[in-house]
């Protein structure tokens, strides 16, 4: 399928509250999902990925669809977000990767030459068990409930194959980055269409809505963000934006980087914990004008009791409907501020759903 094709069987959605708020449209209610609801807070989960790794898991249709499902059976929550992980595309690609318990993704072999970034696989083509997945999710979705996709940004990609794991202070990313440019610059280049074909194959499959993660991105300064990772999550954003369906741009720790984010040319503006809403839409709003938020519920307040979970909520909705009043925000997405944390209580979830909605 080219990049300028919508395709034709896209199911017609009827007042589903995230796609209306991400398209500055009135909800019906407050829309609302959780980044990570999907996973270890579920028993349901536990249960399902017994004996099976999460990178196995992400290619296995069924389990991947009823992974992706088990959060909105449980909690009503207005989408699902599509069970995988940032490396995902790497793996369909063919490179060495596995993800260890306690640690994260680890490579095979880093990636720290010219020559090595040139010897790095590409994904070409759609990825079937992905899309065979989608499928499955597709047909237990109602129409008012959609299927967020979901991509790791160039940069956190090119950190996890730099330094050849998971890093606490990105020191040899940042070496790369200054000391050899051209071979970093060589290497987000390559990593560009393995995402933006990873994001077409969902695409194709049917999902209504797409998320680039940027995990690391708050490891930056917003003057490295902008040399160095901008233009490729705008190219990514830019291809994407082919198929007219809302996009999402979420990084962590990255309040000093909402407006460099901004430009990258998202509808929605995902925004962490740490910055208040209506502080981020004025940042936002003075590079990129108005746009949809999204977030920024801190997941550890999902084990503060109902007061103060209620008090929290209400504060964050303010601040929005702040943003949207003053003109820097048009529309709010509730969510986290980041994913919700593996031992959270499900049932605290499904309650924090339900004060949101109320």
């Amino acid at each position: 399928m080219s990049a300028l094709t919508i395709p034709a069987a896209r199911r017609t959605l009827n007042n589903a509250p995230i796609i209306d708020a991400a398209n500055g449209k009135t909800p019906t209610r407050t829309p609302v999902w959780f980044m990570r609801q999907a996973g270890r807070s579920l028993p349901e989960y536990k249960k399902v990925r017994e004996g099976i790794s999460m990178l196995d898991s992400c290619f296995m249709p069924e389990l991947l669809a009823e992974i992706t499902l088990q959060p909105v059976r449980r909690h009503d929550v207005d989408a699902a977000i599509l069970f995988s992980d940032i490396v995902v595309p790497l793996r369909a690609a063919g490179v060495g990767v596995e993800i260890v318990a306690g640690r994260g993704p680890v490579l095979d072999a880093p990636v720290r030459s010219r020559e090595d970034v040139l010897n790095l696989p590409v994904l070409e083509g759609n990825v079937p068990e992905v899309e065979q997945g989608i499928g499955i999710i597709l047909d237990e979705l109602s129409d008012s409930q959609a299927l967020i996709g979901f991509a790791g940004a160039p940069f956190t990609l090119a950190s996890y194959l730099v330094e050849g794991g998971p890093s606490k202070n990105h020191e040899k990313t940042k070496a790369m980055m200054h000391g050899d440019p051209e071979t970093w610059h060589a290497l987000m280049a390559r990593l560009v269409p393995t995402i933006v074909n990873s994001l077409k194959s969902q695409i194709d499959a049917g999902i209504d809505a797409v998320q680039l993660f940027d995990s690391w991105a708050g490891f930056l300064t917003e003057r490295d963000y902008t040399e160095f990772v901008l233009p490729y999550s705008t190219e990514i954003l830019e291809e994407v934006g082919k198929y007219q369906l809302p996009r999402i741009h979420f990084g962590v720790g990255t309040g000093e980087l909402l407006g460099a984010m901004s430009k990258a040319g998202s509808e929605v503006m995902g925004v962490d914990w740490r910055v208040p809403l209506d502080k981020a839409a004025e940042r936002i709003a003075a590079v990129s004008g108005p746009k949809v938020l999204q977030g920024n519920l801190d997941p550890a307040l999902l084990f503060a009791g109902r007061a103060p979970l209620t008090k929290e909520i209400e504060r964050i909705k303010a601040e929005a409907q702040t943003a949207i009043d003053a003109g820097h925000a048009t529309g709010h997405i509730f969510n986290l501020g980041h994913g919700v944390l593996p031992n959270t209580v499900a049932e605290d979830i499904t309650e924090a759903v339900s004060i949101i909605h109320s």
